[in-house]
């Protein structure tokens, strides 16, 4: 019971409390009735799985080098040794031998399952790489279809037929403007080639007058050409030099000799 005069907050307070408190209590032995859910972990990742496995494998690898130092030490003594010290190194270096290939075998079992998790990455990795493709292709498609809704094919044709008079018309105004004033349309071609005949002949005849005239030209006036000296016919002959005396073999002989 509430004493008189005291605040009411602190009793709500302690109320509150005792409520909390019961709440704890009751969960408490539901969770030894019943167990406590234990928390999932969540799987392991293909990546977690190959570093494992490398990890291994390079243990193992570690492990038969130091099988190979030992076989080669023990191959170095059996070429000393002789009688029953040989026989014992040969039983130990076949155990080391045995032990090497065991461990040759884990580490060819284990790169098969790191090649295995490898191609189900890449698998994966490719699945992914389809599905990001499909969706741009997808999204592409979208705005392919909103873009073309803004595309008119009647105005396009309506704009080439435009085009393509607008260019008729300028060909008809080229043609209009190369035309000429002066020649009329009705000239007969038989008129033209008689015409172009006779003014060869009168070219033909302007180049005899020509070659005329220059025949006629005085000779005071033609220039002089240059008269070379006569070649002289009495020059003495060059003085031939005595030959000289040869041996029976065709040398030289020395004068005086």
């Amino acid at each position: 019971p509430a004493c008189p005069g005291a605040p009411t907050g602190a009793f709500s307070f302690q109320e509150r409390a005792a409520h909390q408190d019961r709440g704890a209590r009751q969960e408490r032995g539901m969770k030894r009735i019943f167990g406590q859910k234990k928390e999932v972990a969540p799987p392991p990742t293909l990546s977690d799985a190959g570093a494992k496995i490398d990890s291994r494998v390079a243990g193992l690898d570690e492990k038969i080098k130091s099988l190979e130092q030992e076989l080669s030490g023990y191959k170095e003594k059996m070429k000393k040794a002789k009688g029953p010290a040989l026989k014992t190194l040969r039983q130990r270096a076949m155990a080391v031998l045995k032990r090497k290939k065991m461990y040759e075998q884990q580490r060819d079992q284990l790169a098969g399952q790191a090649f295995n998790i490898e191609q189900t990455n890449f698998t994966i990795d490719s699945v992914k790489d389809t599905i990001t493709t499909v969706d741009a292709m997808k999204a592409a498609s979208k705005t392919l279809k909103t873009e073309f809704k803004k595309v008119n094919i009647d105005k396009i044709d309506d704009l080439q037929d435009e085009l393509a008079d607008m260019m008729e018309d300028m060909n008809e105004v080229q043609d209009v403007l190369g035309r000429s004033y002066d020649v009329g349309e009705d000239v007969d071609e038989a008129d033209l080639d008689a015409e172009l005949d006779a003014l060869g002949d009168e070219l033909e005849v302007d180049d005899e007058l020509t070659a005329d005239t220059a025949d006629t030209t005085p000779a005071y006036l033609q220039p002089a050409e240059p008269t070379l000296p006569e070649q002289p016919t009495n020059v003495p002959a060059a003085p031939v030099a005595p030959s000289a005396a040869v041996d029976e073999f065709g040398l030289p002989v020395a004068q005086g000799a």
